[in-house]
């Protein structure tokens, strides 16, 4: 390579022809040095003497900055490893740099990192070990702080309209507060939480960190179980500015009848299977198979003589079909052969049926997941 005219401004020697630097690239005193000098007080990395970290003892947040951050960390040594690696600092002349980590378990709350690092820098390998201490220390995250003081924004709460919940419809309730506000979490929103779950004799009361969550679980819930809610918000206090601070209940009101109930319109047509509650009813009409929708607008239900639920039907014999619209069944009561009407989901070869009795007569009913309407019937609405 040819001698250039440009010496090295630290001891005199004549320093090999470069090209201009790129954009980015360094153009300070360092850049004239020669290859010797430039190495004399070269290091290939920066790190702390110490690092401490901040981890919340109840949910494994990080502190950084002013915040806190969920590093799903498995344990306290991948929170070491993550903080030295936002840590530590390359010198910005190397390329193609390779680095690794072993960590050094000192005691509970200390985590010795040694680290290795290798770059090319001037077209030579250069390499450098470092070992910094992570010092773990345990408090209190905002959230863990608000959920362990009991704070809670929103209340929702479950109840039936002039019945009470199902156990089915408690869970899914529950089960689509915990589902909307663990998707929260994970979506980044840390302030999203259940503060508690209350169950009463009428229906769960869930508290959240907020009226939105709140709001969102409510209507979420009422679009899986039907029914309608409305909001109640009362002045708790005001902020630092002045403004008025509302928590507000969402009251959930479930339909009137919940899937699986048998019910009779009264309408001479016979009971119904409830069978979906969202919007209008829908059901099975118990004497044909036929379909069943309520003429009722949205959110509204008949009037009906409630008499029973799919549970409480039991197997029982077939002794003989007798054509089309009869079938003979033992009474799962009395045991006596009974006359019915013979639907259209009972398969026409069923040695037995699901059935139920009240107030004497015996209501044939279709198993979960069994056809409700038959070939030959016709939905009907009523």
């Amino acid at each position: 390579m040819s001698e250039s005219r440009e010496f090295c401004p630290r001891c005199g020697d004549p320093v090999p022809e470069r090209r201009d630097p790129l954009p980015g690239e360094p153009r300070g005193r360092d850049a004239l040095l020669c290859d010797d000098c430039y190495f004399e007080d070269f290091e290939l990395v920066d790190a702390p003497d110490r690092i401490e970290v901040l981890v919340c003892s109840g949910c494994g947040a990080v502190r950084r900055g002013e915040s806190w951050r969920d590093v799903g960390a498995r344990d306290y040594t991948d929170v070491a490893v993550d903080e030295v690696a936002e840590a530590l600092g390359v010198h910005v002349d190397a390329d193609d740099v390779e680095w690794g980590v072993e960590p050094e378990q000192v005691d509970e709350n200390t985590v010795r990192m040694h680290c290795r690092f290798s770059g090319v820098v001037r077209g030579t390998l250069r390499s450098a070990e470092v070992t910094v201490p992570v010092k773990i220390s345990r408090g209190t995250c905002d959230r863990c702080g608000r959920i362990a003081g009991g704070y809670y924004a929103g209340i929702v709460q479950v109840r039936a309209d002039e019945r009470d919940l199902t156990p089915a419809e408690r869970a899914e309730a529950l089960e689509v507060a915990e589902t909307y506000v663990a998707d929260q979490k994970a979506d980044g929103d840390r302030e999203a939480f259940i503060t508690e779950v209350k169950e009463t004799d009428d229906g769960p009361d869930v508290k959240l960190s907020s009226n939105r969550l709140a709001q969102n679980v409510a209507t979420r819930i009422t679009e899986s179980l039907g029914g309608s809610f409305e909001s109640y918000p009362t002045l708790v206090t005001e902020d630092g500015d002045g403004n008025e601070v509302y928590r507000v209940t969402f009251a959930v009101r479930l339909p009137k009848y919940a899937e699986g109930e048998v019910i009779d319109p009264e309408d001479g047509d016979g009971p119904v299977l409830v069978t979906g509650v969202s919007g209008r009813l829908q059901g099975v009409r118990l004497a044909t198979g036929a379909a069943y929708t309520s003429a009722f607008a949205d959110g509204e239900a008949p009037d009906a003589t409630r008499l029973g639920t799919r549970d409480d039907a039991t197997e029982t014999t077939v002794v003989t079909v007798e054509d089309e619209n009869a079938i003979q069944v033992l009474d799962p009561v009395t045991y006596e052969a009974k006359t019915v009407p013979n639907p259209a989901f009972v398969d026409e070869d069923a040695d037995e049926v699901l059935a139920f009795e009240h107030e004497g007569e015996v209501h044939l009913v279709p198993r979960e997941g069994e056809a409700s309407v038959g070939d030959d019937a016709r939905p009907t609405e009523n």
